[in-house]
């Protein structure tokens, strides 16, 4: 069934929520700065037993919040940014239960399956997640790395789905066009995760409210989990508070 997952996403060195379209090497449209660590929101989720969230370092800075929230919950929380074959182990040793991976499996634009054996040689692929974060195409959508302002040739489709499922634990999906903008989830995205992931996938990208997780939930048979950021209560937002989505992981346990 449709979980609720939580996320920690850095940027500059602090807990923020941002417009995903709008990153750059010059910054981000920030919604929101938060004035704890992410130590604090490990812990929060600790509290609550929330599991299967991730900590995302959105560029550089970030390391030194990174390693305090996986200390905070050692193999309670996944980690990815910037994630390759010199730091993954170092960050599977800090304490993530999984690594997340996108930019590094792409050699100069294309596809390297080359990369994604030798990152599966140090990960394994139990504690290995493929991010196969997105912007929609003409044809429908296409993997976006580097912050997701570049897009890929490799599309988010039915065949993409089934081959790299082999290879990996898990997926997990931003609606890079969506993200942040608080007005609505990709459903059209959703529907195709739902009908082709046969992993464990968790999609995240404008959600606003309680009502979004019974959406994501109908539209994908209860086969995607939702993340829910900058309308969440404890990231300023005012569409839905953590404590109801805690209720509802309980409702579907």
């Amino acid at each position: 069934m449709t979980q609720f997952r939580p996320c920690i996403d850095l940027h500059q060195g602090q807990v923020k929520q941002i417009v995903g379209g709008s990153l750059n090497d010059q910054g981000a449209d920030t919604n929101y700065v938060s004035a704890f660590d992410a130590a604090h929101y490990a812990g929060l989720y600790k509290k609550h037993q929330l599991t299967g969230g991730h900590v995302i370092a959105l560029g550089p800075g970030n390391k030194e919040e990174v390693l305090k929230a996986l200390a905070e919950w050692p193999q309670g929380l996944q980690f990815g940014g910037g994630v390759n074959e010199h730091n993954a182990q170092e960050f599977l040793d800090a304490g993530a239960s999984h690594v997340i991976v996108t930019s590094f499996l792409f050699n100069e634009g294309q596809f390297s399956w080359d990369r994604l054996e030798t990152i599966k040689r140090i990960a394994g692929p139990e504690r290995l997640i493929l991010d196969l974060s997105c912007r929609r195409t003409s044809t429908g959508w296409n993997i976006a790395t580097d912050r997701w302002q570049t897009v890929t040739d490799t599309p988010v489709n039915r065949e993409t789905l089934a081959a790299l499922s082999e290879h990996c634990a898990e997926f997990l999906i931003h609606a890079a066009d969506v993200e942040g903008l608080q007005a609505g989830i990709d459903k059209e995205l959703v529907e195709l995760l739902g009908q082709h992931c046969t992993v464990p996938v968790t999609y995240a990208g404008g959600a606003r409210s309680l009502e979004d997780l019974q959406l994501v939930s109908e539209l994908s048979n209860g086969r995607v989990d939702l993340t829910i950021g900058s309308a969440l209560d404890i990231f300023g937002g005012s569409g839905v508070t953590l404590e109801e989505c805690i209720a509802w992981n309980h409702r579907q346990s």
